[in-house]
């Protein structure tokens, strides 16, 4: 019984680890390879202006774009990528934690008979809401 709980563990593990590695990793490499480019300069400048009401860089756009639009697993991964402070990474990840995926589980909320604009609404300006108050607490930090 034993053995055969450490058996499963392992391969579901393993098959996890695998699942996450398929998301993460190529994320990490094209945000790694964007910053050898013009590109990070670019995107960082053009939303320094709305990153900035949440006390983050402009290429935090970046990783909110990634969670918000594919899903956590490649947020981490352009997180990794990317320079940013602990206090920025929490701010991040607060917003993310409301908005996450907003595809997927909108249409999962819509299947349920929710109303689409009502939900990403909701989801978006508690995001919003709190990358502000956050942002207001790190800048105080």
């Amino acid at each position: 019984m034993f053995i055969t709980s450490i058996k499963d563990g392992t391969k579901k593990g393993l098959e996890t680890t695998w699942m996450l590695a398929k998301v993460i990793i190529p994320v990490y490499f094209v945000v790694t390879f964007l910053q050898h480019t013009p590109a990070i300069d670019w995107i960082a400048h053009i939303f320094q202006p709305v990153m900035a009401l949440f006390n983050l860089p402009g290429e935090a756009a970046i990783i909110l774009v990634m969670g918000n639009f594919l899903n956590l697993y490649a947020a981490i991964g352009a997180i990794k990528a990317i320079s940013i402070t602990p206090m920025e990474v929490t701010i991040i990840s607060v917003m993310l934690s409301f908005s996450h995926s907003l595809l997927v589980e909108t249409a999962v909320t819509k299947k349920l008979g929710i109303s689409v604009p009502v939900i990403i609404f909701i989801r978006v300006g508690l995001a919003v809401v709190s990358g502000i108050i956050l942002g207001r607490i790190g800048a105080l930090i």
